[in-house]
């Protein structure tokens, strides 16, 4: 009778697969920091190459190339590492698509500390280094996130531009890197940007800003959200990766704010993690509930239905959820 995976045996495989999960991190860190894709992609095909260009022991390089082999991120064939596709797209620094300097904001030593005594945060309902967590007043974190993980964001913010378009005024809710406004004003002539953020980080969205060339219709808001003065007549307000920073009354604080900014017709993009009714699907969406509870004192991922009722009782007429051509996220628009 064929064993079906219903019936296997129990294994402790996923135990210390999980265990052990801290030296897949290590080992793909180490080789952005060594820049080891890159050289790869190079040319340097062999363990004693790979040792050269880098400079390191062959010992170490070749233990590492190994590893990266195991765990997927390299090929290896008679001796010779190889990229896999995922690596050559975003891991070598020959790819305009690379996204390296991401690993400098998700694996800050500040996010690893949130996850050392995850019984402890359970105990407590939130962060245990401390109360606020990532959302304490102009934390320099979001400085970092702002340098850092712009690169990612580019397919979302081209999506929400498309969906945007025509916006001639429009508020950016903690901008960041400033590009989901940069992106609609560099496709939209018309369009006028009020980022709002903390001062160190609205420094990054102007560079950008300039950089892209719609510096001269971007205008900056520095402050808190919930109390700077957002102004009125806006077409359209954008809420990226924000709102699970927070529990559901405060977003809808919020929303009631943005609803109050926005001219009548006028529209909401929100760019989240939103996991199904059933909060275990899909992984990445679901599983991003578990960075909230470790780094902010009530945040979460919400399903459609909790952002559709938030959205709702801010006063929205309606709500509508799309799919992003990319993992883990999606965007919800909502009319005044």
């Amino acid at each position: 009778m064929a064993t079906t995976p219903q019936h296997r045996q129990p294994t402790p495989e996923r135990i210390f697969d999980t265990l052990n999960a801290y030296q897949r991190t290590a080992a793909l860190r180490g080789a952005i920091d060594l820049d080891l894709f890159t050289a790869i992609d190079g040319g340097a095909a062999t363990a004693s190459e790979v040792s050269a260009k880098l400079k390191v022991p062959p010992r170490g390089a070749r233990i590492l190339c190994d590893y990266l082999a195991i765990i997927g991120f390299l090929t290896k064939e008679g001796g010779r590492y190889a990229l896999a596709p995922d690596s050559a797209k975003f891991l070598s620094r020959r790819s305009p698509a690379y996204l390296g300097g991401a690993a400098t904001f998700l694996n800050a030593p500040m996010f690893m500390d949130y996850f050392r005594d995850l019984a402890a945060v359970v105990r407590k309902g939130g962060p245990v280094i401390g109360e606020e967590g990532t959302m304490a007043p102009d934390h320099p974190i979001w400085v970092e996130f702002a340098r850092s993980m712009a690169p990612l964001m580019m397919m979302p913010a081209e999506f929400i531009a498309d969906l945007a378009t025509p916006s001639s005024k429009v508020l950016d809710i903690a901008a960041g890197h400033g590009l989901f406004g940069i992106t609609i004003a560099r496709k939209n002539p018309d369009a006028r940007i009020f980022a709002l953020d903390w001062p160190g980080v609205l420094e990054v969205a102007k560079e950008n800003a300039r950089k892209a060339g719609v510096d001269a219709r971007y205008e900056t808001i520095p402050g808190s959200a919930f109390e700077a003065d957002f102004g009125s007549g806006f077409d359209l307000v954008l809420l990226t990766n924000f709102l699970h920073h927070f529990d559901e009354p405060t977003c809808e604080k919020l929303l009631r704010k943005v609803h109050a900014a926005l001219k009548t017709g006028g529209k909401a993009v929100t760019l989240e993690f939103v996991p199904n009714e059933d909060r275990i699907s899909p992984p990445g969406a679901a599983a991003f509930s578990l960075m909230m509870l470790g780094s902010t004192a009530a945040g979460d991922a919400y399903a459609f239905s909790q952002l559709d009722r938030m959205f709702r009782n801010a006063g929205f007429a309606s709500s509508q959820l799309h799919a992003l051509p990319m993992p883990d996220q999606s965007v919800v628009v909502s009319r005044k």
